[in-house]
């Protein structure tokens, strides 16, 4: 397991072996309400984490705003001009996302470290594919994971100098087996706390893919601490691919892992409208229990034996199981009922 230094963002700990959840609002800076709307929606889908964008000072006081109506710390996602990320941090944000290098000088540099570090704020750098510097994309020629690495570790050596080291770092790329590969690589070239992420991941069905094997494959291997899932999609929908992730590692959040067999043609009964019922009836359970949906009692019980409780079909009727016992038979059109009430007991 890597050894994570531990950085503070306000009640969460980076490096004590959570993974936490982060979202992006996507409402423009302009719309204040509609920002604050979406930034509870987030919170209540299970987002730890959230970051705004403030392309501009007018969009600084989307800080203060969304603040007010959240519990989550809230990143301001800054580019280019320091002085936005030295408004935000009097505004009481949480956490900037910054890449040091593009920022002017390093005088520059040096005020938002020292703000940040008076603060408590600690600072995210951000590389991705298309943010490599142009001397690095030169050595290289062209975007590689080395390359990656050594832009991250250029822009946090610029604030190791003023003794700045609450720092997460993350090293995107659209191209997962690169984006795979340098992680691995900055993993043992530095102990700081890792964001990861596929970025422009596309949208919903190929995103989830991609940052399913992505993440996962990372998170599998000890290497993360915090995931964005990026979606060309209602950023809702991040949240839950993020919580379900997590459950097909073993990496649990509050939640049903859900279960059922891709059919064959000893089925008997309606299981694919039947699995997304009992799948959508449960997407807000909190009950950290396994709940299979099977095809057959041929294999159902025994193969689902793992599942603290489940169905197998049988011919117009299923079986109800618990941790591969049988408790009894229901009629096909009481299964949905039955089953939810049964989990609803336990």
């Amino acid at each position: 397991m890597r050894d994570v230094k531990k950085v503070k963002l306000n009640d969460l700990t980076f490096g004590n072996g959570n993974i936490y959840i982060q979202s992006m609002l996507n409402k423009k800076d302009t719309d204040i309400e509609g920002n604050i709307a979406q930034a509870i929606e987030l919170e209540k889908a299970g987002c730890e984490i959230v970051r705004v964008a403030i392309p501009n000072m007018e969009a600084v006081k989307l800080v203060e705003k969304i603040k007010e109506n959240i519990s989550i710390p809230l990143v301001a996602d800054i580019h280019f001009d320091y002085r936005l990320a030295l408004a935000c941090i009097d505004s009481g944000i949480d956490k900037i996302r910054i890449n040091p290098g593009n920022i002017g000088s390093e005088e520059n540099v040096k005020k938002v470290a020292v703000a940040c570090k008076n603060k408590g704020i600690p600072i995210r750098i951000g590389v991705n594919s298309g943010s490599l510097e142009k001397n690095i994309l030169a050595k290289y020629g062209k975007v590689t994971p080395e390359a990656l690495v050594e832009s991250a570790l250029y822009h946090t050596s610029l604030l190791e100098k003023y003794d700045f080291d609450d720092i997460v770092i993350s090293i995107k790329s659209s191209n997962v087996p690169l984006m795979v590969e340098a992680y691995e690589q900055l993993a043992t070239k530095c102990n700081y706390p890792l964001h990861l992420g596929v970025t422009e991941a596309g949208t919903e069905r190929m995103g989830i893919i991609k940052s399913s094997i992505g993440i996962g494959s990372l998170l599998l291997k000890g290497i993360g601490d915090t995931i964005r899932v990026s979606l060309t999609a209602d950023p809702v929908k991040e949240i839950y691919a993020a919580k379900d992730i997590l459950k097909a590692i073993g990496k649990n959040k509050d939640g049903v892992q859900f279960i059922s067999c891709p059919t064959c043609g000893r089925t008997k009964i309606q299981l694919i409208d039947l699995a997304e019922k009992v799948e959508k009836a449960l997407a807000d359970c909190k009950k950290n229990i396994k709940v299979a949906v099977m095809g057959c009692v041929v294999n159902g019980p025994g193969e689902a034996r793992e599942a603290d409780i489940g169905i197998a079909g049988g011919d117009g009727c299923a079986v109800l199981f618990k941790k591969g016992e049988i408790l009894r038979k229901i009629k096909e059109e009481d299964i949905v009922d039955e089953l939810l009430k049964e989990i609803e007991m336990m």
